[in-house]
């Protein structure tokens, strides 16, 4: 941070449409700027005139919607309308970089401001970007300061939130170019659901290959379990795409298999993520908060 900027007093949070946070009850610090999704020859705004059920609307057309990054504009206008707000410091959390310019698009406007920006590589999406921002808002509330945020905090939340998803249909991953044809047609023969995650380089890769909806919630709930269950201070969360009963039947059973939570947050999938995943979706994430 340039030594002349003084050291921010009041903090607000930055992050793009593919975070999926409920939508009730969202911070009043929070910003949120939408990636673009082309489809049928229209455009649309991630989360503001478009959504999951939509796209699921425009793939029974046959119709394969494409995302692009937020306009710069829109970026612009976000960080002018922080400052007129009275804020003086921004932590901006990105989608992942291994799946999208966002995050170096937005690092890359943000050395243009006045006020001190500090952007951070979520290298997660979705379920996982939403809890990072969600727990640094309460953190925020609660009084902690820049120094303590940026200097530890973010980076070590983003270390330790792990957030898993079911694929129902590898369809839509192959007509995107991220799955092979023999890959895609071998799992839709026989039955094979795959469970993804992200790598520490913030890619996708598999977890988890199960066959049938009783083992798919089983192993959701396992691979948060998992991760979480020698640690005494967690959040966790799940996440829908499509499929809202299933999501509350995996929400009370992590809850009770890990009840020393501190929160216990869901969403559901936004357009970006169901453009290329598709319909079905069902997710899970635990967060190591010490």
């Amino acid at each position: 941070m340039d030594k002349r900027k003084k050291t921010p007093k009041k903090i607000a949070l930055l992050t793009d449409s593919c975070a999926d946070m409920p939508k009730m009850n969202r911070p009043s610090n929070l910003y949120i700027v939408p990636l673009r999704i082309t489809c049928g020859g229209e455009e649309f705004l991630d989360g503001v005139n478009i959504g999951g059920s939509d796209i699921y609307a425009f793939h029974e057309r046959g119709e394969l919607p494409k995302t692009s990054l937020p306009a710069g504009e829109d970026i612009e206008q976000t960080f002018d309308r922080i400052a007129a707000e009275g804020y003086d410091g921004v932590i901006a959390v990105m989608f992942s970089s291994g799946l999208s310019g966002t995050y170096e698009f937005v690092k890359m406007l943000a050395e243009e401001r006045e006020m001190p920006v500090k952007v951070y590589d979520s290298k997660n999406g979705s379920l996982g970007l939403s809890m990072i921002i969600l727990q640094l808002a309460l953190e925020i509330e609660q009084g902690a300061d820049w120094e303590y945020l940026t200097g530890e905090r973010v980076d070590f939340l983003i270390k330790n939130t792990f957030a898993f998803f079911s694929v129902d249909s590898l369809e839509y991953l192959h007509k995107g170019g991220r799955i092979g044809y023999v890959t895609a047609a071998a799992g839709t023969l026989l039955g094979i659901k795959p469970i993804i995650t992200f790598a520490p380089d913030g890619k996708l890769i598999t977890a988890a290959k199960v066959r049938g909806s009783k083992q798919l919630a089983d192993k959701l709930i396992s691979l948060a379990y998992e991760r979480g269950k020698n640690f005494p201070d967690i959040n966790i969360a799940v996440a829908n795409g499509g499929l809202p009963a299933e999501m509350e039947a995996i929400q009370k059973e992590l809850s009770a298999a890990l009840p020393v939570y501190k929160n216990c947050w869901s969403g559901e999938i936004g357009a970006v993520l169901s453009a290329h995943i598709g319909k079905g979706i069902l997710g899970s994430a635990v967060q190591i908060l010490k």
